[in-house]
């Protein structure tokens, strides 16, 4: 009974073993808690279920941060990619984004490797039917479905699509989590009637197709990087085989075919009710939105290396599987294309994400926490960064220390966690740079200098992750005290008449730290680390640029600091209509800042609230 009652405890216990439940139970396990992650299959473990990628434009940006705090994400990218592709370099470094086309099975398999070798990791292969709860509504364990119970300080809810999942293919609809797997009902009804607010969200997949039967001869080749770009600041160099991917379109018999089939599409026949991401909507969507354009671009993605099961990006669809065999055999190439399986739209329970702190834990309900799709968002980057900052605070509310909350001018996950609790999600949320007022400042080079030593501080930093990190940034200190005192004379666009210093030289549009070749190795008597040169040139660029944004930084930095007491009354302000002091109550924002970003206050209720927290008579918290 004493082995059973060990066997029974552990301090977390994270529910799902997607990308957030993997992000989570690792950082809990690394910063030395017992941790257990319960998923109804073991072999589907990290299961890419959409499109067998990681990054893309921004998204990329939260990999590399997920990896410079110490997560395990960009590590597994970098081991089973197989096409690299470093996005936006047309434009500004602050927008660069790498994307890897991955090998699905690989991915799953490699994930699992990393977790069973957490020796403070448990992974239990059940259904979790219920979060226990002691008095005061604190959690204290979990009830398997088999009767089971499993005692812990803390849950981790990544529960992905899984809650009162319902697939749907035409006029067929399914209960399921992920096609073919079983949804969460039981979990989802107790979660319901928790008095939590919830709504019903919509994503979907597009077919796959069997590669031996497509004619790559009619399409146009996309190959990765001559060089790719890694993920992880702890990988030296990409040195797996690189595959293609073909670019296709549609035609206007693919537009005859979806739009003579409407009546038959659940998304506009009204049996699907949930909302949709806007920024990746399902081919028909498209077709009805964008009436008047001649053609959509379609991307053919192998999903491994060996397999012959193709990607049909951009075709995401809910059609009935005749109207979806129909719509490929209408692409040039695709004519003889088997498809292996169809695509589906899929609805699930989310919470809203208003309910949370910052910290990603249920404000009503201590211990209890929420990461990845249950939030709102989309994608496997958002939920492993929500995965791994849940993780991180659940270890450390534990431990009793102070949380780790990420600033919108610290990562681009602060930002989308500052965005989920403050305006909540009406659909999938999905990561943009556009969404950064400071994304100069939030570029891929820098995230190990702007949140290493955070990770290093709560635990998950290794010694050689740190060392790597203290070498770049030695390199980067002496090379940048280098660069303002080194007078150029015999290098490009420097001719007999002029001496400027390689910081002035670099200022220049057209040169670039490359054409100074073997500078910094003269200066540091060994080779620079990786990737501080890239970071030394792009700061040298857009210094003034950078300057301005830390003037601005320093000014929302002000409106954070300025606290709003925990239990502020928020109806007693005068002079505000009740329209705003509702939504502050019931976003009930930590400071002025997080008020200022609630849609529909106002800047004058801003300083209505500014002016009314700093009167003595303010009436405050009992």
């Amino acid at each position: 009974m004493q082995a059973s009652a060990r066997q029974n405890r552990c301090d977390v216990i994270v529910i799902g073993a997607g990308h957030a439940g993997c992000e989570a139970a690792r950082a809990c396990a690394r910063m030395g808690l017992k941790a257990a992650m319960v998923t109804m299959n073991l072999d589907l473990i990290a299961q890419m279920s959409c499109n067998p990628a990681i990054g893309g434009i921004a998204k990329g940006h939260l990999v590399r941060e997920i990896d410079a705090l110490g997560g395990v994400m960009g590590e597994v990218t970098d081991s089973v990619g197989i096409q690299f592709r470093l996005l936006n370099t047309s434009r500004g470094p602050a927008v660069w984004s790498p994307r890897a086309q991955c090998d699905k099975k690989m991915y799953r398999v490699r994930m699992r490797e990393v977790l069973e070798r957490e020796p403070n990791l448990r992974i239990v292969q059940a259904e979790v039917a219920e979060i226990l709860f002691s008095e005061g509504r604190r959690v204290r364990g979990v009830r398997l479905r088999d009767g089971r119970e499993l005692a812990c300080g803390a849950v981790i809810v990544t529960t992905g699509t899984f809650l009162n999942g319902v697939a749907h293919v035409g006029e067929s609809q399914y209960m399921c989590g992920r096609s073919g797997e079983a949804p969460s009902n039981l979990l989802a009804e107790q979660l319901r009637n928790l008095d939590l607010r919830w709504k019903r969200l919509k994503t979907g997949t597009p077919p796959r197709l069997d590669g031996r039967t497509i004619d790559w001869s009619r399409f146009e080749r996309q190959s990765g990087d001559a060089e790719p770009t890694p993920f992880s600041f702890l990988t030296d160099k990409i040195d797996r085989p690189q595959i293609d991917c073909h670019i296709a379109y549609t035609t206007d018999e693919t537009k005859r075919v979806l739009v003579e089939a409407l009546h038959r599409s659940p998304l506009y026949s009204g049996q699907i009710e949930g909302i949709g991401p806007r920024y990746c909507p399902s081919i028909e969507d498209k077709m009805v939105k964008f009436p008047d354009k001649p053609r959509h671009q379609i991307f053919l993605e192998p999903e491994g290396l060996d397999t012959y099961e193709v990607y049909v990006n951009g075709m995401s669809t809910s059609m009935p599987v005749d109207v979806q065999e129909a719509m490929i055999t209408s692409v040039p190439g695709l004519e003889a294309a088997e498809m292996l399986r169809p695509g589906y739209a899929i609805e699930y329970d989310a919470v809203d994400a208003r309910e949370l702190r910052h910290t990603l834990e249920v404000k009503s309900m201590p211990g209890l926490y929420l990461a990845g799709q249950i939030n709102g968002t989309s994608g496997y980057e958002e939920a492993g960064c929500q995965g791994l900052l849940a993780g991180i605070n659940a270890a450390l509310a534990l431990g009793g220390s102070e949380p780790l909350v990420l600033a919108r001018d610290q990562a681009y996950a602060g930002i989308l966690v500052d965005d989920l609790i403050t305006k909540g999600a009406d659909e999938p949320y999905r990561m943009f740079t556009s969404r950064a007022e400071f994304r100069l400042n939030l570029r891929i080079d820098n995230a190990d200098e702007r949140l290493t030593p955070f990770g290093r501080r709560v635990g998950l930093v290794s010694d050689d992750r740190w060392e790597r990190f203290q070498r770049k940034s030695a390199h980067k200190a002496a090379l940048s005290a280098a660069a303002v005192c080194t007078r150029l004379d015999v290098y490009p666009q420097v001719n007999s008449s002029e001496h400027p210093t390689v910081a002035e030289w670099l200022r220049r549009p057209e040169s670039r730290i490359a054409m100074l070749d073997g500078w910094a190795r003269t200066v540091l008597s060994e080779e620079p680390a990786l990737g501080v040169l890239t970071t030394l040139e792009t700061e040298i660029k857009y210094a003034g640029y950078i300057a301005q944004q830390d003037r601005q930084v320093e000014r929302l930095s002000n409106a954070e600091a300025r606290r709003i007491p925990p239990g502020f009354r928020f109806g007693d302000i005068p002079g505000v209509s009740r329209e705003i002091r509702e939504k502050l109550d019931r976003v009930r924002p930590q400071t002025l800042g997080q008020a200022s970003r609630i849609p529909g206050v106002t800047p004058a209720a801003i300083a209505v609230l500014d002016v009314y927290m700093s009167l003595p008579g303010a009436r405050m918290p009992d």
